[in-house]
């Protein structure tokens, strides 16, 4: 379990479900380990109602400097997604910021219908699998539609960008800073990961207005049910950024279905381009983050620096 997962007794829990919803008690719970980062746990309430609790650590231990504001941005993207989409999000019944209760923030929403995609596996043809990649691309046009006035990661206000590429060279300067303190290499150095992204800025010029990303779609994020998407969670990373950033274009992901869904029939050379950028930035962070939560082992590393350096490769013939 990594650093920033926080571990809530059952009276804690008993507390939260009180104060959240008078009258009901505590049933049962069941902590819900497929996520990376917060703490998540399904409870069921004495009249049988089943809701979400997620929880965010009250420490900056194990965070990383791109993650700011996480538990505002996931809370705010579920509510303009909600109102201005018919995408299914989860309903948020109340946020608490105020850590009275527990060390942390946290919000309780509605449990959404179905199975994560990726808790389905092998379970699904072939054919299902193609089409709920071609519905998600479906929900990454509809997403594309809403727009933001500035560049920049929709729970924190402190730092607003003109530009997408100016948004992605603070994103790349903190993810780079990061590794350098920590004493994580990528196998290039990041000064020459920086100095090539500044040679390729002109790529970034036609992207003009942000839209609202979710950035982290994997599978494990998608819910499921009779063979169709019956929801979305954990909008904790979202941006106002390129609708290209998202982890369903990265290079082990993207695939003819997805951008059937998405309404492309071809990547301009410009496109291509801009997206290995974008998966330079993700493997740059999936490399990182392991000695930041401080994992067991180093297998996330190990499965992503090979992709990083065939993307670095790509990126250095053209």
């Amino acid at each position: 379990m990594g650093v920033t997962k926080v571990k809530l007794n059952r009276e804690q829990l008993e507390a939260v479900a009180s104060v959240s919803f008078p009258g009901k008690k505590l049933a049962d719970y069941t902590e819900l380990t497929e996520g990376f980062c917060n703490t998540a746990y399904r409870l069921i309430l004495d009249d049988g109602q089943k809701i979400i609790l997620k929880v965010t650590s009250g420490k900056r231990d194990g965070f990383m400097s791109n993650e700011v504001g996480m538990m505002d941005s996931e809370v705010k993207a579920m509510r303009i997604v909600g109102e201005q989409t018919d995408i299914r999000v989860a309903k948020v019944y109340c946020y608490d910021k105020s850590r009275e209760l527990i060390d942390g923030q946290y919000f309780l929403m509605e449990n959404l219908p179905g199975d994560s995609w990726y808790s389905l596996g092998d379970t699904l043809s072939a054919e299902v699998r193609a089409k709920l990649s071609r519905e998600t691309g479906q929900l990454q046009l509809k997403l594309s539609r809403i727009h933001g006035e500035k560049f920049g990661i929709l729970g924190e206000e402190e730092h607003r960008f003109d530009s997408q590429y100016e948004f992605l060279e603070y994103l790349m300067n903190n993810v780079i800073s990061d590794a350098k303190a920590i004493g994580v290499e990528f196998g290039v150095p990041g000064e020459e990961i920086l100095k090539a992204l500044q040679q390729d800025k002109e790529l970034f010029e036609e992207i003009l207005c942000p839209s609202l990303v979710h950035w982290d779609m994997w599978e494990g994020n998608i819910f499921v049910e009779k063979d169709t998407i019956s929801g979305i969670i954990d909008w904790e990373r979202a941006m106002w950024t390129d609708p290209m950033m998202d982890d369903r274009f990265r290079h082990h992901n993207r695939n003819e279905a997805f951008l059937e869904g998405f309404g492309i029939a071809e990547l301009s050379e410009k496109e291509q381009r801009r997206i290995l950028w974008y998966d330079v930035f993700l493997y740059l962070t999936m490399m990182t983050e392991p000695a930041y939560r401080q994992y067991e082992d180093d297998s996330q590393y190990n499965w992503v620096n090979p992709m990083f350096l065939e993307v670095w490769g790509q990126l250095r013939e053209k």
